[in-house]
């Protein structure tokens, strides 16, 4: 008799209620097969998961070579919570045959919306604004005078789904839009109606820096000393992407010394961030814990997505949305393939 297919989720797209954060309608859709949670706490999915389960919803837990290594794997899928897979050993589930999926068609608009929000935020001066009213320093309102969008210049670090789509958010604005990206069609981006060029010309012109690339190893350390001496003394710097996309000590540097004028970050380079992060006591920073952009409405087409790739693979078909599609040629992903 054939084993029922199993399905593993972990835990951390839990709230402290016990409660799925983006409530139990999309969950219904795995009930027609056998799924539980993993431990609350796990960081780290392992062999003894691979071996228990035919697919693993995932959130943030690592997914390392070693846990495909064992003997008796029996994992068909990791479907991320999210479009960023940095986490998963990409290429060693490739080698095993286990299939890896995302959701890049739930997270653009949240994403760029998040982008435009600390654009909004920073521009306005908003958090110093807030400082001053609470502390009553009214007559210190002419000291934080903000900074006008039309005219200036928005430049956007990777033109995939979440780069358009907030070149896109940004045309009300009258700004000027640059896009850095060697991978994005010059055509694509100037029917958007922004200019095509080098990441240098990027870091030099914009007066908003917004990074929106994936992290691979092409883009760890993209942005550093060089390119952030680059900047204009009233730019303002914004990462939603990933933290290590960027040297977080140089950026401490420059906004420290007040190089630039300001950032707003989503991302760290290690996360959760040490509480005594020297950039979290900057008063031109504004912070999130990598969370800025979940919604009720993310969370739950996120989720709508990433079980859709389960219930692919549990009926013997492609995910639409596989980021290594080399493992569909591995003799084990032709086992179960219809």
């Amino acid at each position: 008799m054939a084993k029922a297919f199993r399905v593993g989720v972990t835990s951390d797209i839990l709230d402290s209620r016990g409660e799925p954060a983006f409530g139990r309608e999309p969950l219904q859709a795995l009930d027609q097969l056998k799924w539980e949670w993993l431990p609350r706490g796990l960081r780290e999915i392992t062999a003894e998961h691979a071996a228990a389960y035919d697919a693993l919803y995932v959130n943030s837990p690592r997914v390392p070579a070693s846990a495909v290594a064992g003997p008796d794997l029996r994992l068909k899928l990791i479907s991320r919570h999210g479009v960023g897979y940095d986490s998963v050993d990409v290429a060693a589930m490739t080698q095993a045959g286990v299939l890896v999926a995302n959701t890049p068609n739930a997270v653009p608009r949240p994403v760029a919306t998040i982008a435009l929000t600390f654009v909004l935020a920073l521009a306005h001066r908003l958090l110093a604004k807030d400082r001053i009213t609470r502390e009553g320093r009214w007559p210190e309102r002419l000291e934080h005078m903000g900074t006008g969008l039309t005219g200036r210049t928005l430049g956007v670090i990777g033109a995939g789904r979440i780069g358009k789509e907030l070149l896109r958010l940004s045309r009300p604005f009258d700004l000027k839009l640059l896009a850095a990206d060697p991978y994005a069609e010059t055509l694509e981006l100037n029917y958007i109606g922004a200019r095509h060029v080098g990441l240098d010309e990027l870091m030099r012109e914009s007066d908003f820096v917004v990074v929106c690339c994936l992290l691979n190893e092409e883009t760890r350390r993209l942005v550093g000393a060089r390119e952030l001496a680059l900047m204009k003394p009233g730019a303002f710097f914004i990462n939603v992407a990933r933290g290590p996309i960027v040297d977080e000590k140089a950026l401490y540097e420059a906004l420290a010394a007040r190089r630039i004028a300001g950032a707003g970050l989503d991302v760290f380079e290690e996360e959760p961030t040490p509480a005594d992060n020297p950039i979290l006591k900057l008063d031109n920073v504004i912070v999130s814990p990598h969370a800025l952009c979940w919604t009720d409405e993310l969370f739950g087409n996120i989720a709508r997505t990433a079980i859709g790739a389960v219930l692919a693979v549990h009926a013997g078909r492609r995910p639409e949305f596989v980021v290594n599609p080399a493992a569909l040629s591995h003799a084990r992903a032709k086992a179960w393939l219809k």
